[in-house]
């Protein structure tokens, strides 16, 4: 007699409550063949809810609510029976190369049929990638281009909430630390900790390098 196969187990991670609805009752709707093993609004919830449940498959939106998707990756992939598969409503570039270069399998966006995210999971699930067709034609540009560019995966390193500082610090140009913070709605220490992070990815020193880095690579703008 034939054992039922067991069911993909997915973990889904947004912070949209009704998307989080919405996508439950689309997978559990594809029982017996997948299942939602819990869903998570943060980066900690993710985290936890990964270690405990050890899904086959996470879907994975790059922003929570001021927190970066890119951030739960190490954690989520330290189970190695779990894949990730960002779903995402950006078109940056940068983001989607990073996510690629930090270990996911697939990349789908948020207004894809509800077919293809089935198919995606699956697929994923088996041990191939899945690539949307703006990832796709991104990848194939990549390649075409040839060399890799040093600059480029220095600014595709940074985080959405460290683009966020930076576009504010353009802004604010010489708006003292705690005034930047309190327009961020971070404390400051926080902002400072940012600061840091960026400095030590862009390779600069001071907010005055920063300023002037963002400004000739356009990192100011929205």
């Amino acid at each position: 007699m034939n054992e039922t196969p067991r069911p993909i187990r997915v973990v889904l991670v947004d912070d949209h409550p009704v998307l989080l609805w919405g996508l439950s009752k689309l997978i559990d709707g594809e029982r017996p063949r997948l299942e939602v093993a819990g869903t998570a609004q943060t980066i900690e919830e993710a985290e936890r809810l990964v270690a405990r449940e050890k899904p086959d498959v996470v879907l994975l939106d790059l922003d929570l609510g001021g927190q970066s998707g890119l951030d739960a990756m190490p954690a989520i992939l330290r189970n190695p029976g779990t894949r990730i598969i960002i779903l995402t409503g950006t078109r940056d570039r940068s983001l989607r190369e990073q996510s690629m270069l930090r270990g996911a399998s697939g990349i789908l966006s948020k207004e894809a049929a509800a077919d293809t995210l089935i198919t995606a999971i699956t697929h994923v699930h088996a041990g191939e990638v899945w690539l949307d067709p703006d990832t796709t034609a991104q990848v194939i540009g990549r390649l075409r281009q040839g060399n890799r560019d040093p600059e480029a995966e220095r600014i595709a390193s940074l985080t959405p909430k460290e683009r966020s500082v930076i576009r504010a610090l353009v802004k604010g140009e010489g708006l003292p630390n705690k005034v930047l913070a309190d327009r961020l709605s971070l404390a400051e220490h926080t902002l400072r900790n940012h600061l840091t992070s960026i400095y030590s990815k862009l390779g600069v020193r001071t907010r005055l390098a920063l300023y002037m880095y963002a400004i000739e690579h356009r990192l100011g703008e929205d």
